[in-house]
């Protein structure tokens, strides 16, 4: 096994005016993630939404199409945070532990400020059973997630990996947390602790993984 692991791709750097897009974008995602909560979708138009946001409502359409489409910012930021904390994972590392260990850190709630965000993510999800475009937002950010975690996996798990094994564990990561999440948005449970998503999260990856032979480690032969 090779001692030291495959540069992990670089990400632009964004320029002042994408930066300036993206927080933009996010303003108005919890803003409409605010008005959801309270009043639910059907309760919310996209006028009140842009007026929340502090912004005209030209430019709420710049971004979006419709209000639904304005939390999938908000639902993108877990799994970008969790995608990078894996492509940090140490060299050598099994990838199972490595998704495992991902998931937990990126699925915790250590203060207050993140088991909020677990709140709002669970209130979106419950508006989501009644609302079919919010569905839709939910499982279109969750598709792509999933895109975007493909060479992430196939570089840790190394060039003698199967291509189609990179992409099923891709998959079966993707399709844990999204169940989990699922799941712990039916029930009362904290965001941290017995049926919390991390946990739940990890006994669903455990379940998907379980029949899948382990992929290569880099540099293994």
């Amino acid at each position: 096994m090779s001692s030291q692991p495959s540069p992990a791709p670089e990400t632009p750097a964004l320029s002042l005016t994408e930066r300036r897009k993206a927080a933009t974008q996010l303003d108005i995602a919890r803003a409409a993630s605010e008005l959801f909560t309270e009043y639910g979708p059907d309760g919310t138009t996209a006028e009140d939404i842009a007026r929340r946001a502090g912004v005209a409502l030209r430019t709420f359409y710049r971004y979006f199409r419709n209000k639904q489409d304005a939390v999938g910012p908000l639902l993108a930021a877990g799994g970008d945070r969790w995608r990078a904390l894996l492509a940090a994972t140490e060299p050598g590392t099994a990838l199972p532990e490595a998704l495992e260990k991902a998931i937990e850190e990126s699925l915790s709630a250590p203060d207050e400020h993140a088991a909020e965000g677990f709140q709002q993510t669970r209130a979106l999800l419950r508006a989501a059973v009644d609302d079919p475009a919010l569905r839709a937002v939910w499982y279109r950010v969750n598709q792509e997630s999933e895109e975007q975690l493909i060479p992430v996996v196939a570089r840790l798990a190394g060039p003698a990996a199967d291509p189609l094994e990179a992409r099923l564990a891709a998959a079966a990561a993707t399709a844990a947390i999204r169940v989990a999440l699922e799941t712990w948005a039916e029930t009362d449970a904290t965001a941290g602790g017995p049926g919390s998503p991390a946990e739940l999260a990890v006994r669903c990856l455990r379940q998907l993984m379980g029949g899948m032979r382990p992929l290569l480690a880099e540099g293994e032969a």
